[in-house]
């Protein structure tokens, strides 16, 4: 099948051949039909997929259709970068129709949003906080949206935006088109879909598994030469763009600054960062200028970055699917990668809950020429313990991504950080573009 068996728009498929697409991913090709007839749909596959043209094409034809302005339809996302991505990619395919969109999210300033919807949008890309910040302002209005689109809903109910999704779909009509897509469907998330999407068609694609394209490895090492190893792999891996996750926002930092110390252009990206740190973060990592991302999670789930050719946990993930959306930033759209795990004798219970998933045990390697036996760095083990308990006194994150220790005055929406951000030596760009949709 390609993209012209979908009974889509002239202007669409032109803007599809324009940008070299001619195949649909699998859950393009399950869901766009359904969303096309109108159908609530419930979309599950994991990252990488092509989830955001799937729904992104179908909205776009809808409202070609129809009247424009003032909002008919509505995509509501966990994270700034992810709305930013969706916004990017409505422009895209939808140039030359004359449908207007914009992003709203928290973390920038309140009056250049209001003017983008005073002046009149079609579609309306947003993070919860900032949405509702602007419907109780009066800003924007709800009560004509025709279509609602939830991406990554599951990382929404994890991060706590279940009572806000509440209050926006309480500010929608009743009769509407609803579409979710999802990495995985907790009980929870059933519960959304019953009251938010009734009959609603449901399209399975590769659910709960990697990329059969990613490589797995384990390396087990003492606590207190994960950074000695790390150094090691990235000195071993020396092409391609490399994202290395790290359970705390602090220990991201350090490690930032240790990897920039041993030469390597790197960059962070977490809750603690700017809206503008974040964006020359991604956007530098995109275009090569920083070869390497220390993240947290806020980067494991639905953020399009071409071309990775490695994902290093620097901390074991606490669940399974925690794994998957990690190490699903690699071997997109049928290229390969390399997924390397550092794994301490603690790790063991986290390790067997992946292997258990998987159905099968993960290669286990060790580097040759590297000292095991070497004495500890000196203060290694007291920055490992400091990491730790910075890391409990965070607890989970709360809704705008923060944990409660760390705020100061108010609640604040939608991650509002303050942390600077390092930069470190950069490079040129090494990809060209990508030939499927994401």
């Amino acid at each position: 099948m390609n993209f012209s068996e979908l009974e889509l728009h002239p202007t669409l498929l032109a803007n599809l051949r324009a940008q070299g697409y001619v195949t649909p991913t699998p859950i393009q090709t399950e869901a766009i039909p359904a969303a096309l007839a109108g159908r609530n749909l419930v979309g599950l596959a994991q990252t990488g997929t092509g989830k955001t043209a799937a729904f992104v094409l179908p909205i776009l034809q809808h409202l070609l259709d129809g009247r424009r302005g003032p909002i008919r339809a509505l995509i509501v996302t966990p994270t700034r970068e992810l709305a930013d991505q969706v916004n990017a990619a409505v422009q895209v395919l939808g140039q030359g129709t004359g449908l207007r969109s914009a992003a709203i999210y928290g973390g920038v300033g309140m009056e250049p949003q209001e003017r983008a919807l005073r002046a009149g949008l079609d579609i309306v890309v947003a993070c919860p906080g900032r949405l509702l910040d602007h419907l109780n302002r009066g800003s924007l209005r709800l009560d004509r949206v025709e279509t609602l689109v939830l991406d990554e809903a599951d990382r929404m109910l994890d991060m706590g935006f279940l009572p806000d999704i509440r209050r926006v779909i309480a500010a929608l009509p009743v009769k509407r088109h609803t579409m979710l897509f999802s990495a995985t469907l907790s009980p929870e998330l059933q519960g959304l879909v019953a009251t938010t999407a009734p009959n609603a068609v449901t399209v399975q694609i590769g659910q709960s598994r990697p990329a059969h394209t990613i490589q797995h490895a384990l390396y087990p090492v003492p606590q207190h030469h994960k950074t000695s190893l790390l150094l090691e792999l990235l000195h071993r891996a020396d092409t391609g763009s490399v994202l290395i996750f790290t359970r705390t926002k602090h220990r991201a930092n350090r490690l930032l600054q240790q990897i920039a110390r041993a030469g390597h252009s790197a960059a962070a990206l977490h809750s603690n960062r700017s809206q503008n740190q974040r964006q020359v973060a991604m956007d530098g990592f995109r275009a090569g200028r920083f070869r390497i991302l220390v993240a947290t999670d806020i980067a494991a789930r639905g953020l399009d970055v071409d071309r990775v050719s490695h994902v290093i946990n620097y901390d074991v993930p606490d669940t399974p699917d925690a794994y998957i959306h990690r190490i699903g930033r690699t071997g997109r759209a049928e290229r390969t990668g390399e997924a390397f795990t550092l794994v301490t004798p603690e790790d063991n219970d986290q390790v067997r809950a992946i292997e258990k998933a998987f159905g099968r045990p993960l290669e286990r390697r060790t580097v040759a020429e590297f000292d095991y036996n070497a004495p500890p760095p000196p203060h290694a083990q007291e920055m490992a313990h400091h990491d730790e308990r910075l890391g409990q006194r965070q607890g989970p994150p709360r809704r705008d991504g923060r944990p409660a220790a760390q705020r100061q005055g108010p609640p604040r929406r939608d991650e509002r950080p303050r942390e600077l951000q390092h930069e470190a030596n950069r490079t040129s760009r090494h990809d060209g573009p990508t030939r499927r949709l994401a």
